[in-house]
């Protein structure tokens, strides 16, 4: 059977074709978007977001340290209790300080973290130090002015004698710690901050010179005490105050003493009845005087003073001290 014939369509008229709409315009707007306009109005990325937001977190969170209650160290409970919600936020900001050698983390107690800052200088001593290194210095800072034996170091730190001799070397170049000696135990050698001064109970005090107990500056210091009760105020009297100030002025002392130290000195001379005490001045401050001569008190009737022998007897006390004649005997008042 032969195919049925296709009738084709006719052609199109040109004329009639439609034609596209044309674009609307609206006059004073450009066509094109001016590239500057978008740079301009821009809006910030949200990664741009989130480092301003640290940055930010970050110097409130070392602000918090200049605070008088947190100036040796911050919780971490007392951490959130003062960022709340925005504690969880501050994770790259301790991060990044900890890199930085600016942040120190120790225990405190069991579970509580405890965050101390450190001086730009400080963290710039730190840079290059492994962890052995930094928890050899946290058991030394956390020792204070006392100090700590290398032998306790050893043992709270657990490394080795010989690589812990290494680390301290390494710390002490950097003038991060140094040794010290206690004037109990000389032979042994204890470690603490560079920038601290030794207790009294280590070096002695002011009357221990290179560990050993210096007689010399204390007899030099009782014999200008002496003078300062005789001569002021016509040895009516003298305050600690006033001794330890006329010390000041006569710069009798390598190092200015307190008026504790002073009394220490006075009482040196009370012990050795060469001071005594002599009531007290209008502001109740004690006054000191040179100790008397006074003969002691004795039993004797009228008849027996006018013995030609009275001067030269021996005078015999209950406790049974004898006191031969004439032997001058000091008593304090």
């Amino acid at each position: 059977m032969p195919p049925k014939a296709v009738k084709k369509r006719p052609a199109a008229d040109a004329s009639k074709a439609k034609a596209p709409a044309a674009k609307k315009i609206r006059i004073g707007v450009p066509i094109k978007p001016d590239p500057e306009f978008n740079r301009k109005t821009e809006i910030p990325s949200k990664a741009a977001a989130v480092e301003e937001n640290v940055a930010s977190l970050k110097d409130k969170f070392i602000k918090l340290f200049s605070e008088e209650a947190y100036k040796t160290g911050i919780s971490n409970t007392d951490l959130k209790a003062k960022f709340g919600a925005a504690f969880s936020n501050l994770v790259p900001v301790i991060n990044e300080l900890t890199r930085e050698s600016r942040l120190v983390m120790s225990r405190l107690g069991k579970n509580e973290l405890f965050y101390s800052l450190v001086s730009v200088e400080v963290a710039n001593k730190f840079t290059g130090l492994d962890t052995p290194a930094r928890m050899v210095y946290q058991v030394i800072e956390r020792a204070g002015n006392m100090g700590i034996w290398t032998k306790d170091i050893r043992l709270q730190t657990n490394i080795q004698q010989q690589a812990l001799n290494k680390i301290f070397k390494a710390l002490e170049t950097r003038r991060l710690i140094k040794p010290v000696k206690s004037v109990n135990s000389k032979a042994k050698k204890l470690y603490m901050l560079y920038n601290l001064s030794p207790a009294k109970e280590l070096t002695g005090g002011v009357w221990y010179s290179d560990l050993e107990f210096d007689h010399e500056f204390i007899s030099e210091l009782r014999t200008f005490v002496m003078h300062c009760v005789k001569r002021l105020n016509g040895g009516k009297g003298v305050t600690l105050a006033e001794i330890q100030s006329k010390m000041v002025q006569a710069k009798v002392s390598r190092i200015e003493l307190s008026v504790e130290e002073v009394q220490q000195l006075v009482q040196t001379l009370v012990y050795d009845y060469m001071v005594e005490e002599n009531g007290e001045n209008s502001q109740g401050e004690v006054l000191f005087v040179a100790s008397r001569k006074v003969t002691s008190m004795c039993e004797f009737s009228w008849w027996e003073a006018l013995s030609p022998d009275f001067h030269f007897r021996s005078i015999a006390f209950d406790d049974g001290l004898v006191l031969a004649p004439h032997e001058p005997h000091y008593h304090t008042a």
